[in-house]
């Protein structure tokens, strides 16, 4: 397994984040764009389960998992020039911190609804809490598909209230069958984190015409199977520390 696969394993939910994203539209929509898509583990899910999907991201070699997917194009490209259109984009795992001022934010906010379908969402996700600037490190451990033993680490190696801004990293360590490989600095990230109400008014401001927040990757299954999502009121606290995604329709 490469850095992308221990990625994949250990950090994302790519199927459980489709569904989810398509109950959040709620219009039946066919065709997904996710933006900063690394290896286009969300996209591929969508191609998989919903419709046609389009990977977008400026490195080529981790889009390589997208070639030759049904269904699924991959685009290498920034972000903030593609102009191909979709019912959802999605910009999930935090890539709104890549945009360090509110001027490069609202750039790509107005280029991503410009690019939505009639009557489309957009949705993108950050984290947050009381202790979202504290210097951490999380370890988690997973079995591979080998059963082999891998250590995932989070760090958040330095962090400014004052300017928003962190430095984080993912490690990994893979052991098994008599050998072990450590891949420190697998991915690092130069973020600014944006409070829920920074970017509600960012939305806002880059014309999207209803904003909703939710803390969940869905929440009720119905007796169909069908997820329901359901946005959080103004009343209803956010978790802490939590993951909130901000959903903005066209």
């Amino acid at each position: 397994m490469d850095r992308h696969d221990l990625y994949e394993l250990c950090v994302t939910d790519a199927a459980r984040t489709a569904r989810f994203l398509h109950a959040v539209h709620g219009r039946g929509p066919t065709s997904l764009r996710e933006d900063y898509a690394g290896s286009g583990a969300l996209a591929r899910a969508w191609a998989a389960d919903y419709g046609p999907a389009i990977a977008v991201d400026n490195d080529a070699e981790p889009l390589r998992r997208c070639l030759d997917v049904p269904r699924l194009a991959a685009v290498v490209a920034d972000v903030r020039r593609c102009r191909r259109r979709a019912d959802i984009i999605a910009a999930t795992n935090f890539p709104l911190g890549y945009s360090h001022t509110r001027r490069d934010l609202l750039a790509y906010l107005r280029h991503a609804r410009g690019c939505l379908n009639p009557r489309g969402v957009f949705v993108a996700d950050m984290y947050g809490g009381s202790d979202a600037f504290t210097p951490c490190t999380t370890i988690r451990r997973f079995r591979g598909p080998k059963r082999e033993r891998i250590e995932y680490t989070w760090e958040q190696r330095t962090a400014s209230s004052l300017t928003g801004r962190v430095f984080n990293a993912i490690h990994f360590k893979v052991s098994g069958f008599g050998r072990a490989t450590t891949l420190r600095d697998a991915f690092t990230y130069d973020w600014r984190l944006w409070g829920v109400p920074e970017l509600v008014d960012a939305y806002r401001e880059a014309g999207f015409r209803r904003i909703e927040v939710h803390d969940r990757l869905g929440g009720a299954i119905d007796h169909t199977g069908a997820l329901h999502a359901r946005p959080l009121t103004v009343d209803e606290p956010l978790d802490d520390p939590f993951v909130a995604y901000i959903v903005g329709r066209h």
